[in-house]
């Protein structure tokens, strides 16, 4: 028996999963996030989970884990004292970025400030051409007398990036190797090493993402790894949860940390589409709401899309550009500044906000009792009667109802001339448009129409509010797991380990250099199958090829499927055929006489998806809703715009065949289902709720 474990840590709590092969183990846990120790959460949910489930800690085959340590360090400016070194004259290009504003009507546009200082980014006089020709030789003494200013400033960590380093890395090797001599126990990362690709303030920023982070990952994770062998007494391999929807071994985690930063996000979308292959749904809108954000994610013919370029820190939620900009493969969704811990209050315009800004895991939502006193959206949710006061996390943890009426009174109903159950609604409803808002514009963008994706609800506060959300955009069908709460744990255990790796070699696709391309994918391929044999067979190592295509004179390109074999004259045809079909589905049209040009060329090298098996529900014809029914609770219905008693059923009772009608309360440990308005409910084998929506029209 293959026994596996899932750990997230998330901005509010920290989800547990433990499963086995067969299906017979499903163990989930939930605990509150440690903010000033993160290992210590998932210490405790560990122990949980074993306890609970009977397992001893040495059958453990591995732990798979993922965390917001990384991008949290990366927001609120607490990573290494990180200097860059660049080729002179390029001082000011991170600063400068992509030379545009990103809202052109803003007068007070802010941009995030560089992870490097004005004063800790150095030039060194070199100079490499396009084609990696040698224009001025690098002289190791510029390195050495920018080392002594390095050492005076007590610099932690330095990030090396010079001009045209991906066509030609020796200078930045040669860089490296001075660095490393001179100043041990510094970290230091070449962009050469981390992003081999064209465009020079993303390969930058990017590089000094990762470095800004690697001491505090190599840290933590080794500290992780100890305690998990140590304290908690499993041997098992520890592997890292990645952006791109695979994992890693340790190693490449603590070189390459900004290859975990999305990896939580990356997970539940993982776990969605799963989840639809199962069901039979190729297309899925995944929704994961938690404690501090909101995630959505478009499954498309099974698959959720990767996109070669992020943003972290961003200024302005919405805005394209306002953060800094980290080229590494992520499974591509938007997140939104709204979870179950975001603070509700009312500007001097008397506009009610919810978010972006949370109360975390401390002090938390004010009916937590941990202090906080500013109303959030878990808040508005008890007052409403959709969550149970006794039966937060289970029952292990006790909401304070007095207190959330108070803080949404005295804070939003007082100032706008609301009653309670008016103020905790506008709360609640302000939280739905804003998630829907951000689902729609999401799906526009990759030209989907997301009133015609059923909604995979998860994360604590996800089957909360999707109901509400899909009376918005119009969605047929609302699909909530067992284990909603976890789901992101989950989508750990179908991972499977992959690494990306990407090439510049530039090209008009009617003019190729073929020896060229085949000897680039060829490289990249070795190099994967190499790093993953570490840990497989190399025989069950498969690789996947993309290129980064575009029209002519277009700024940017799409991601294109490669076929695999030997590329040559007589496959351009299928290129091309591939470029048209997904510009197509992404913009609407294509341009058949425009050349077509080729950047960069992709290769994912990954093993096979691990097995994951659900546990499925008995049929009991003699067993009806009714006996899963737990009693009755005052609910608000907003069509009714007054509370109403409706029934509060266990999730854990209802078996396979069960149908019943909304408005409904279905709860479980770690998640509720709030159905507050009509729908068919039913239960089906894998123990999903299947809500129907259709009659709303």
């Amino acid at each position: 028996m293959n026994l596996r474990i899932g750990a997230d840590i998330g901005g509010t709590f920290t989800d547990l999963i433990l499963i086995d092969d067969s299906g017979k183990t499903f163990q989930v846990g939930k605990v509150l996030t440690t903010p000033d120790q993160p290992d210590d959460a998932v210490l405790v949910g560990i122990g949980q989970v074993l306890a609970e489930a009977g397992v001893d800690p040495g059958s453990i085959s591995h732990v798979v884990h993922g965390t917001t340590l990384l991008t949290n360090a990366l927001i609120e400016r607490k990573g290494a004292r990180t200097a860059l070194i660049t080729t002179a004259g390029f001082r000011d290009a991170i600063e400068i970025a992509r030379e545009h504003r990103y809202d052109m009507y803003d007068l007070y546009l802010r941009r995030p400030e560089p992870l490097a200082p004005r004063f800790l980014r150095f030039e060194i006089d070199e100079r490499l051409l396009a084609d990696g020709t040698v224009r001025k030789p690098l002289n190791d003494g510029d390195v050495r007398s920018i080392i002594t200013s390095l050492k005076h400033e007590e610099v932690e960590a330095v990030a090396v990036s010079l001009i045209h380093a991906y066509v030609n890395d020796t200078h930045e090797r040669r860089v490296a190797e001075i660095l490393s001599r001179e100043l041990p126990g510094v970290a230091v990362t070449i962009s050469s090493d981390l992003v081999p690709e064209i465009r020079e303030y993303e390969r930058t920023s990017t590089t000094l993402v990762n470095v800004y982070v690697k001491n505090i990952a190599q840290k933590y994770l080794r500290r992780l790894q100890h305690r998990l062998r140590e304290e908690a007494g499993i041997a098992g391999t520890l592997f890292v949860m990645q952006s791109n929807g695979g994992v890693c071994e340790i190693d490449t985690a603590v070189q390459y940390p900004v290859r975990v930063v999305e990896s939580g996000p990356a997970a539940g979308a993982l776990a969605a589409a799963h989840y639809g292959g199962l069901l039979g749904y190729k297309n899925l809108l995944s929704f994961d709401m938690g404690g501090t954000t909101a995630k959505a994610c478009l499954i498309a013919d099974g698959e959720p899309a990767v996109t070669g370029e992020f943003e972290v820190d961003r200024q302005y939620q919405f805005k394209k550009g306002s953060g800094l900009a980290v080229k590494v493969p992520v499974i591509e969704m938007i997140e939104i500044g709204t979870g179950g811990g975001s603070i509700a209050r009312v500007d001097a315009m008397q506009r009610l906000h919810v978010g972006p800004d949370s109360a975390g895991a401390r002090p938390g939502p004010a009916s937590y009792g941990l202090g906080g006193s500013e109303p959030t959206v878990t808040d508005a949710d008890l007052v409403l009667g959709y969550l149970d006061p006794a039966f937060f996390l289970g029952g292990s943890m006790t909401l304070n109802m007095n207190d959330a009426c108070r803080a949404i009174q005295h804070n939003i109903g007082e100032r706008l001339n609301l009653t309670l159950m008016e103020a905790a609604w506008g709360v609640h409803q302000l939280a739905n448009e804003s998630m829907a808002s951000a689902a729609r514009i999401h799906a526009i963008e990759r030209g989907k129409d997301v009133g015609k994706f059923p909604i995979f609800a998860f994360g604590g506060a996800g089957p909360v509010h999707a109901y509400g959300i899909a009376g918005i955009l119009g969605s047929p069908r609302i699909i909530y797991p067992l284990g909603a709460g976890v789901m992101s744990a989950i989508g750990f255990m179908t991972a499977p380990l992959s690494l990306d790796f990407s090439r510049t070699f530039p090209g008009t696709l009617n003019n190729l250099d073929w020896q060229g391309v085949n000897n680039v994918l060829n490289d990249m391929e070795v190099e994967g199958k190499k790093a993953l044999s570490r840990i497989i067979p190399a025989e069950q190592v498969s690789f996947q090829r993309y290129a980064d295509m575009r029209y002519r004179k277009q700024g940017h390109e799409i991601r294109v499927p490669v076929p695999g074999g030997i590329l040559s004259d007589s496959r351009r045809g299928e290129l091309k055929t591939s470029f048209m079909q997904v510009y197509a589905s992404i913009y609407g049209h294509t341009m058949a006489e425009t050349p077509i040009d080729i950047v960069s060329w992709r290769v994912v090298a990954q093993g096979p998806k691990p097995r994951v098996t659900l546990p499925r529900a008995k049929a009991d014809s003699s067993r009806e809703a009714e006996s899963a029914r737990k009693g009755m609770r005052q609910i608000y219905l907003p069509k009714q715009r007054n509370t109403v008693e409706a029934p509060v059923y266990d999730r854990y009772a209802l078996v396979l065949g069960t149908v019943f009608q909304g408005p409904a309360i279905i709860e479980e440990r770690e998640s509720t289902v709030v159905v507050n308005g009509p729908g068919d409910i039913r239960v089906d084998e894998y123990r999903n709720l299947i809500v129907d929506l259709l009659q709303q029209g």
